[in-house]
This record gives structure tokens, sequence and C-alpha cells, in this order.
């Protein structure tokens, strides 16, 4: 069993503050809109920047439907590093009528 959050109850969450967020999915899935002050990392590239999910709080791994992320958030646990899937993802934040952010190439790019 894996740590999972609600798009509801994130959104709560960052509407008292900020909380990390990584957004796993492809570039172009990202650019087209996701969680406004999600970082991207690609899910192919989280073995190579594992270091990155270390200290502090853990971070939410967001993807489209919570499938990609909730894979990342179980690799993560095998190496020790605690971190919460979005259950329902972008898909489901969409849906709920919460704000996206898009990418434009002038945006600074992890």
């Amino acid at each position: 069993m894996i740590d999972q959050i609600s798009v509801t109850d994130l959104k709560a969450l960052l509407d008292a503050g900020p909380a990390r967020m990584i957004d796993v999915r492809e570039k172009w899935e990202f650019d087209a809109g996701h969680v406004p002050g999600a970082e991207w990392i690609p899910m192919s590239l989280v073995p190579l920047r594992k270091d990155e999910f270390t200290g502090g709080a853990p971070a939410y791994i967001l993807c489209r439907t919570g499938n990609r992320s909730g894979q990342v958030v179980m690799w993560l646990a095998h190496q020790g590093i605690q971190s919460i899937n979005v259950h329902g993802g972008t898909e489901d934040w969409i849906r709920h009528g919460y704000p996206i952010a898009k990418s434009t190439e002038r945006m600074h790019q992890s």
C-alpha cells in the first residue's frame, strides 16, 4: 500500500500553503497543463534523480491519472524515500475545475 491523497485534499493543502509537487509525465503532457507550482521530472529520469526526492517533507507525485505516479511512489518507497501519490492525477484535478498552468518555451525548465 502506498501513501495517497485526493486532488480535493491536495487543493486544500495548497490553499493553506506551499507543498512540493513533482509531475512525472512526459514534457509535452506537462507543458499542455499541470498543477500550478509542480516541478517536472519525467518518470524515466526518476532513478537518475532520486536524490532530489529526499530531504524535507515528502513530495506529492502527479501524473495524468495516478498510475505512473503510483509506480514512482512505490519505487521510491523501495529506495527508502517517502512520497505521496496524487490519486486521480491532473485529469481529476481538471475535472474538479481547479486551475492549471501551461508551460511556454520561455519558462525555466527543470
